[in-house]
């Protein structure tokens, strides 16, 4: 089933979803009820679409689907009667549910799309359900994609996001982006957010494919368009920067079958040198002018080894350093895990592991794959074979991504 822009349904779903809600949201002021319509509009396309065409404008379709079914909804609810009736009297016309192409900020679309983002993470909300909600909402995550990215239960999961809709529902807060000098308040939370939907783009949390380029595509745009906003704030152009230099390598990151290739024996003539000239540009500035943050911390890691000729070039000493002032700014076990493969790689294998016997005692970790698989490299580096045939098997059970379960697998039968 062709589309007008060469997106086969599932990719312009995904791409026009966040836009539906946004536009019912915007109209009905209650985003339970706007997700549930959006959905309805969603499985209505799936079954006329195949037979009639996709129509000019999808998205204006959708959205006027989804209002039908809204509105009948509202209908069917005798005590929302004077609401219904108030609401529709604010209905755009078919004008506004096809903006201009041209307009400035990309339309009505990409608006409704960042205030939509921006709701998601509302102050009312709690840290973590400021996520979910909007990793649910804004990035097309499924609850149990969520929970493996949050390390909890997918039933937990689930209450968090029931529980994040009815506060915003209660809160009666507007549908808008708000002004300039209320967006550093939400910011740090929305940058968290964007970072965990490019990372379960980058590297899928499950299923055949190692990454979702819907996703990094999403959140990238997002960010560019949070740092259009804000372009002063260098944890913004960080995290851009980031996901741009860490997106250049991914035509490298697989092979034609779909093989993981490791950084290290990546083909970096095929890396895009486009990204990694703005990610480095980016970055530079941000490190400058800006108040040192994390994500410019991470974004200068990615700069050192993506402007590294070969592997060998790599300035893993630099990396360390860098390392070892994110482990100032942002501890955690993750970065301590990223920090002990670049202390191997300065001071030897038998460093790093000493490192990794540290965290061990995490429970955030001690049933996650990358530890294991870590462990493996640093063990085959160290010439522990035995050892490390062992970790590679156990980080392979672990994973839920088929191409990491492969490439863990294949290099458990190289040794």
């Amino acid at each position: 089933m062709p589309t007008t822009d060469g997106m086969v349904p599932e990719e312009l779903w995904r791409a026009v979803t966040p836009q539906v809600i946004g536009a019912l949201v915007r109209r009905y002021r209650d985003f339970d009820r706007a997700e549930e319509a959006a959905q309805e509009a969603l499985l209505a396309a799936a079954a006329q679409w195949p037979e009639e065409g996709v129509p000019d404008d999808p998205r204006a379709w959708l959205i006027r689907v989804g209002s039908r079914r809204l509105v009948d909804r509202l209908r069917s609810d005798e005590a929302r009667v004077r609401r219904e009736v108030a609401d529709a009297s604010r209905t755009p016309d078919d004008e506004r549910l096809s903006p201009p192409t041209d307009a400035p900020g990309a339309g009505r679309a990409d608006d409704d799309t960042l205030a939509l983002l921006l709701l998601c993470c509302h102050p009312v909300l709690s840290p973590p359900a400021r996520i979910a909600l909007t990793l649910r909402a804004v990035g097309g995550l499924t609850t149990a994609q969520i929970a493996h990215a949050f390390l909890v239960p997918e039933a937990t999961m689930a209450q968090r996001i029931s529980r994040a809709k009815a506060s915003i529902r209660e809160a009666g807060s507007p549908f808008r982006v708000p002004p300039a000098t209320e967006l550093p308040a939400r910011v740090g939370e929305v940058l968290h957010v964007l970072y965990l939907v490019f990372t379960e783009g980058h590297t899928a949390s499950s299923g055949d494919a190692l990454a979702r380029v819907d996703l990094t595509a999403e959140a990238i745009r997002l960010a560019r368009q949070l740092h259009a906003l804000l372009p002063d704030e260098g944890e913004v152009t960080g995290l851009l920067a980031l996901m741009l230099l860490t997106e250049a390598r991914r035509p490298a990151r697989t092979t034609a079958s779909g093989e993981l290739v490791p950084l290290a024996e990546q083909d970096r003539s095929l890396w895009r040198t486009a990204y990694v000239r703005e990610g480095v540009d980016l970055v530079t500035d941000a490190l400058t002018r800006s108040r040192l943050g994390p994500y410019q911390v991470q974004a200068a890691i990615a700069a050192v080894h993506d402007e590294a000729p070969t592997a060998a070039d790599t300035d893993w000493e630099q990396v360390l350093a860098l390392y070892d002032v994110l482990e100032q700014l942002a501890p955690g076990p993750v970065v301590s895990l990223n920090r002990a493969v670049a202390l191997a790689m300065v001071d030897g294998p038998a460093t790093g592991l000493s490192l990794l016997a540290d965290l061990e005692g995490d429970k955030r970790l001690a049933r996650h794959h990358r530890l294991h698989a870590v462990r493996a490299h640093l063990l085959e580096l160290d010439g522990d074979t035995d050892a490390a045939r062992e970790s590679y098997l156990l980080a392979a059970r672990l994973t839920t991504s088929i191409p990491e379960q492969r490439h863990l697998e294949r290099k458990a039968a190289d040794l």
